[in-house]
């Protein structure tokens, strides 16, 4: 996979790829930042823990994902980062993200876009958690994935994934998915859940 389109040609020159297997974590909370990371196969989530124990997931990252782009404006990481799948993630050091930002206005433009895709993405996820019901939330999650024809979501991940991106607990989402599919709201296929009604 190529890299993303933001990145300077120098920049991809200085890249080191990892491979991680399933459970092996990428960086830790509180450990000094080194660069941001490109998904290339499989899914890395970032995730902090509270003093219970239990795992709040910020992002699943998937191939032509990055991570941890704020980590070039701050000494330390604020989250962990664990491969969820055996994965392949490739490393583009600080220091040189940081030269070319300074030198290079166009790659600093183009930067700047993706990070405000990223603020986006964000806003998008923020509204969708700050829906109560959970099948209204799995509606908006459904009708905001769509594809062109508004009939067709195409899954990326397993529904584990997606229960996290809407923080649901899986159970709670195979029930909602279930009770859709069981009023004829929903269709489920391998890898794609089929639109039977509206839902916007």
């Amino acid at each position: 996979m190529s890299a993303p389109d933001w990145l300077s040609a120098s920049i991809r020159a200085a890249a080191v790829e990892r491979t991680l297997a399933a459970g092996q974590t990428l960086f830790c909370t509180g450990a000094r930042t080194a660069g941001l990371y490109e998904i290339v196969k499989g899914k890395v989530r970032l995730v902090r823990v509270d003093r219970s124990g239990r795992e709040a997931v910020l992002q699943v990252a998937a191939p032509g994902d990055t991570l941890a782009e704020a980590s070039l404006f701050s000494s330390a990481y604020h989250c962990d980062a664990i491969a969820s799948t055996a994965a392949v993630v490739r490393f583009y050091p600080k220091a040189i993200l940081i030269g070319e930002l300074e030198r290079n206005p166009k790659f600093a433009q183009a930067f700047a876009a993706m990070l405000a895709r990223q603020v986006m993405t964000l806003r998008t996820r923020l509204e969708q958690r700050n829906i109560h019901s959970a099948r209204d939330r799995v509606r908006y999650y459904l009708a905001i994935n769509a594809d062109p024809s508004g009939r067709t979501v195409a899954l990326s991940g397993t529904l584990k994934d997606v229960a996290a991106e809407l923080g649901l607990t899986h159970e709670a989402l195979y029930r909602t998915l279930a009770e859709m599919a069981a009023d004829g709201e929903i269709e489920r296929r391998k890898g794609t859940i089929r639109l039977m009604k509206s839902v916007t």
